[in-house]
């Protein structure tokens, strides 16, 4: 086993705010699992339960427990959870870790991912140094595209059937941040 990791609280600007996992995200799990895009592409259950919204946070628990990764849920400025971003370890040893993020649809439009991709990019470059940063967007998936690009993410290259997504395999446009790129200043 790893060594267990402590999700830190966060402050991502424009009253965003990033903190661990908690029973009471189960409402935010639900939201989740009816959305039709998030299941496909995530553990969030789906079908929705009680039991399943339960184990999913606890495997967020799991995942900070074990070392695999700093999973955070996004806070909007009226102390709402909306989503998710997580930093992702498994290819630490080679110096890059893996960015995933989804905000329910409710709260889309409202910048929450990027400020939360920003700052947990920002903070996994100073604070823990890690040298390169990645994360994947389908090439259709636009308000994904401008997330990874608003927080400083570049793309690499088309990744031809990278990920299986539902029962089909996907591309996915492969982002990097590196720990010398510029970073977007935060948004107030």
């Amino acid at each position: 086993m790893e060594q267990p990791l402590v999700v830190p609280e966060l402050a991502a600007g424009g009253g965003f705010a990033l903190r661990a996992w908690r029973l009471s995200d189960v409402p935010l799990v639900r939201e989740a699992a009816d959305d039709d895009y998030i299941p496909l592409t995530t553990t969030v259950p789906s079908p929705w339960s009680e039991s399943a919204a339960h184990a999913f946070v606890e495997r967020q628990w799991g995942r900070a427990a074990s070392g695999a990764g700093y999973p955070f849920v996004i806070v909007d400025p009226d102390g709402r959870p909306v989503g998710t971003v997580g930093l992702w370890l498994r290819e630490l040893a080679l110096g890059r870790a893996t960015l995933g993020y989804w905000v329910v649809g409710a709260a889309r439009g409202r910048g929450a991912a990027g400020i939360a991709v920003r700052a947990v990019a920002a903070w996994a470059l100073k604070d823990l140094r890690i040298p390169r940063l990645e994360l994947y967007v389908e090439p259709w998936n636009t308000a994904s595209v401008r997330t990874a690009e608003r927080a400083g993410f570049r793309r690499e290259g088309l990744l031809r059937g990278w990920q299986e997504v539902g029962s089909e395999r996907r591309d996915m446009y492969m982002y990097a941040l590196l720990d010398g790129d510029p970073l977007p200043r935060a948004q107030a």
